[in-house]
Order: C-alpha cells, then structure tokens, then sequence
C-alpha cells in the first residue's frame, strides 16, 4: 500500500506593514474549496505560524493570501473562520492594547497600542469543514474577532489608536 502523503505544517513568512497586501480587500472564499486538500494544508500552515508567532490570532492577508479566512487561538482552543461576519456588535465599548504580528518596529519587535472596540460581537461563519457556526464573543475574544476581521478588509490597528 503506498504511504498517504502526509503535510507537515509549515510556518508562513508573516508580511509586516506597510506591505501593499495587508491594505487590500480580501475575498470571499468558494465553500467548495474548503475541503480540497491544498486549503486544508494551508489552513495547518496559518495555525503552525499563529502557534509558532505566540499569536492570539492571524488572518491570511498576513501572510500574502488576500482572502476572507482568520485563524483564532484563545483559551487553548482553536478557530478557524471563513468568511466571518460580525452580525451584532454591542453599544458598550472598551479600550486596551492590541499588538499585531504584522506591525513591529525598527527592531523587529511587536508595537502595542490601545485601541477602542465593542465589549461584545456575535460572528457568523464557516468552520474547517465548511459548517456554518456562530460564535457571542466578549472582552478578549471579542478584540481578538474585530481585530483578525479589521485584517480582512485592509485595516490594521494602528488606524484605529485611542487619542
């Protein structure tokens, strides 16, 4: 029987602003694709690099893909999210510092701001295998969703510094 080939993830080389790809508009992703092999392998790579960076999260225009697809980690789980829609967001709103692996300094180190967003956000979207989920996410989950979604539509958090 010959072996299955089996990927590796691998780690993707994160672009750092002011790359022209992280200000564009990400597209739609086809479900159709989501089960083909050569995204589920670049959906392993996008968790290795997140894993790897320490990230709370990574979106695929960070590593040159501009389509609408966020890989989240919080509380040790996992989130994929394809073509994610925040769908409520609340009144209330909180200020804290964001970093972001895609904005550092001269150094190379991440810079960290403080950045004004909604305490809760409900999200649409389709998961690994292309089931449709929803997420009602709060303080640190909610900053991470709004902050990956920012990604998908050429916004980085420095636009968005609290005065």
């Amino acid at each position: 029987m010959p072996k299955a080939l089996h990927h590796m993830p691998k780690q993707l080389k994160i672009l750092n602003n002011p790359h022209p790809e992280l200000r564009k508009i990400s597209e739609n992703i086809n479900p159709k694709m989501i089960s083909r092999p050569d995204f589920q392998e670049f959906l392993a790579d996008m968790k290795e690099t997140m894993i790897k960076k320490d990230g709370a999260g990574l979106a695929a225009p960070q590593v040159g893909h501009t389509i609408r697809l966020v890989v989240i980690h919080h509380n040790d789980k996992v989130y994929f999210m394809i073509n994610p829609k925040i769908t409520k967001r609340s009144w209330a709103r909180e200020i804290e510092e964001e970093g972001c692996l895609s904005v550092l300094d001269q150094k190379g180190e991440i810079i960290y701001g403080r950045v004004e967003r909604h305490k809760k956000v409900n999200c649409a979207y389709l998961d690994e295998k292309g089931k449709a989920k929803k997420i009602s996410a709060d303080r640190i989950m909610s900053r991470i969703i709004q902050h990956e979604l920012d990604h998908l539509d050429g916004i980085l958090f420095i636009d968005k510094l609290a005065k």
